[in-house]
């Protein structure tokens, strides 16, 4: 990798990030976050090892993974709250890795929020500011737009102790906000907030992020949120990443079991590609699947999401490639959807269907048949 070498108002190395070893090093736009083997390790344990990842400017980049996968740690190399153990962190095509955190031109949202509860909202978000030197009229101007952004006007004068959840998560907000950082971080910001709160404070802040247009890089384990605000997830698991892409194309073309299952429901079928690539052999059933030559004869995985399935009753087809008889043993209402556990005697596929005047309804214990085509399994290798 080539590299020229400069120092930072802190006497930190810092350099330009060229494309490769084998081109010149150009120039990488503002908001531009590039990870290049970062590890991490705590005595015996690593918490990141060895990711590779490139966030672009004006990007809503979620990490995504279950409690230990190293999606927190991650987040706080890229803050400079922790110092990586190798590899490199680069901020603005700026080498930021043994930068201190006050000197990379990032703000970060925690869950707790962490507002001072003696001072006023305009105190709160203005500290940052204060503590760069920024002038008092300038300061209160910049608190006002910050308040506007996040819909809390007039809110200047509020004791932090005065705020719902919701508007303390604003504040939150605006104090990373006002400082006009290149790079946001947030650290599952609305973990302590109730269902419905949570579901409307997701659509708020990718409406800040589209206006601000500057790169935001949320944390968190929860499925609906990464789906909901996200233009690209990197999940991770086990201190790796499996996989990173736009979202409808982790959820339709999930590359490995995990991705599968942990970014939304998924029934799998496991068994082994026939010799012409066109059927899985699970248990004792054929799964149809557009063809995969290349897997012939290999151990692979069918991933068919719950929506993709179609439940009719015992007399009747589907008209799909692959279809079964069986049983109810669950429904589970939600709405406008009703979720069905349907025994096949090889497995128990869950089924997601929307429920409307035109549409038949089963109960436990109902006879029916189920399928669906062979282009809607993803196939997996494993």
């Amino acid at each position: 990798m080539m590299e020229e070498t400069a120092v930072d108002d802190a006497g930190s190395a810092v350099g330009e990030r060229g494309e490769s070893d084998n081109t010149q090093t150009g120039t990488v736009e503002t908001g531009t976050v590039e990870l290049d083997g970062l590890r991490k390790e705590f005595g015996d344990i690593t918490a990141v090892d060895g990711v590779d990842l490139r966030i672009n400017p004006g990007e809503f980049l979620t990490l995504l993974g279950p409690s230990g996968c190293g999606k927190s740690t991650t987040l706080r190399m890229i803050s400079g709250l922790e110092t990586p153990t190798s590899g490199d962190v680069y901020i603005s095509g700026q080498r930021a890795t043994s930068a201190a955190a006050n000197k990379r031109n990032t703000s970060m949202v925690f869950q707790e929020w962490a507002l001072f509860p003696h001072m006023t909202v305009e105190e709160n978000i203005s500290f940052g500011l204060e503590m760069d030197g920024v002038p008092a009229d300038e300061r209160k101007e910049k608190v006002t737009e910050a308040l506007e952004l996040v819909e809390l006007p007039g809110y200047q004068d509020r004791k932090a102790t005065e705020l719902s959840g919701g508007q303390k998560q604003r504040i939150a907000m605006a104090r990373a906000i006002v400082r006009e950082p290149d790079v946001l971080l947030l650290d599952e910001p609305l973990a302590s907030l109730d269902r419905k709160l949570r579901q409307h404070m997701q659509v708020e802040l990718k409406k800040i992020q589209e206006e601000l247009g500057i790169t935001f890089i949320y944390v968190t384990h929860d499925q609906e949120e990464a789906l909901t605000m996200s233009d690209r997830i990197a999940v991770l698991n086990d201190a790796q990443i499996e996989q990173v892409g736009p979202v409808e194309e982790l959820y339709k073309d999930p590359a490995t079991k995990f991705v599968a299952t942990f970014l939304g429901e998924t029934n799998l079928f496991k068994g082994t590609v026939s010799s012409d690539g066109t059927s899985v052999r699970s248990d004792d059933i054929d799964v149809r699947i557009e063809a995969q030559p290349a897997l012939s004869g290999s151990r692979a995985i069918v991933s068919v999401r719950p929506e993709e399935i179609t439940v009719v009753g015992p007399n009747e087809s589907p008209g799909f490639d692959n279809e079964w008889d069986g049983v109810v043993d669950e429904t589970i209402y939600k709405g406008s959807l009703k979720n069905y556990h349907v025994d096949i005697g090889s497995q128990t596929l869950e089924i997601e269907r929307q429920i409307n005047e035109k549409t038949a309804d089963f109960d436990v214990g109902d006879r029916v048949t189920v399928g669906f085509p062979a282009n809607v399994g993803n196939v997996i290798e494993g």
